[in-house]
């Protein structure tokens, strides 16, 4: 049963936790999950997480959320503990929204989901922002990142990112209230691990 956090402590953490429609898919092929662990605060609300494609960095933010909305739903979560702030909306960019009928880009259809949590985001947000900065020249992406991370961090809400940006790695080592994560791979396989770091 998960734990909603007061308002003067807010906490993100998760113990354990299973995205519930990959547990099924994978329970049904008799394959092991691994469970993801992440822990945020009022003075750490950014996660940035980094790693190889197809290493669980996508799974990991969509864990977060679909748990913080099972929360919030007064429902029981895959984990072995929970606990979520109190947020009025979960705003989330994960996925390829590319549309000809509109003529949208992948980056464009990227900047309009992205502008549209910069004007909505407040303290009161969970956002998750998937390859932030994707679809145009690493650097011109990691420096527009990195602007858009440190204007939602300025809101007070968490955050959840992932990335394969230097500019943006670089931003979360040395910026204050936001934590770098890795997911896992071996090298002797050159396999993901899906383990959160």
């Amino acid at each position: 049963i998960p734990v909603l956090s007061p308002e003067t402590a807010r906490r993100l953490e998760i113990r354990d936790a299973r995205h519930p429609l990959l547990e099924d898919i994978l329970r049904k092929q008799r394959k092991p999950i691994q469970p993801i662990s992440m822990a945020l605060d009022e003075q750490q609300r950014t996660l940035l997480i980094s790693g190889p494609n197809t290493g669980g960095k996508t799974v990991a933010l969509k864990t977060a959320g679909m748990l913080c909305l099972m929360a919030h739903a007064g429902m029981p979560v895959p984990c072995t503990s929970a606990e979520f702030p109190v947020v009025e909306q979960v705003l989330a960019d994960i996925g390829d929204h590319q549309s000809l009928a509109e003529s949208l880009s992948s980056f464009s259809s990227h900047v309009v989901e992205v502008r549209a949590m910069l004007e909505n985001a407040h303290r009161d947000s969970l956002l998750l922002l998937d390859e932030l900065g994707r679809a145009t020249d690493p650097d011109e992406g990691g420096a527009l990142g990195v602007a858009i991370l440190d204007r939602l961090r300025k809101t007070g809400a968490f955050v959840l990112a992932s990335t394969h940006l230097l500019a943006l790695k670089m931003y979360g080592t040395n910026t204050p209230g936001v934590l770098n994560a890795s997911m896992g791979f071996d090298e002797q396989t050159l396999q993901p691990t899906y383990v959160l770091r």
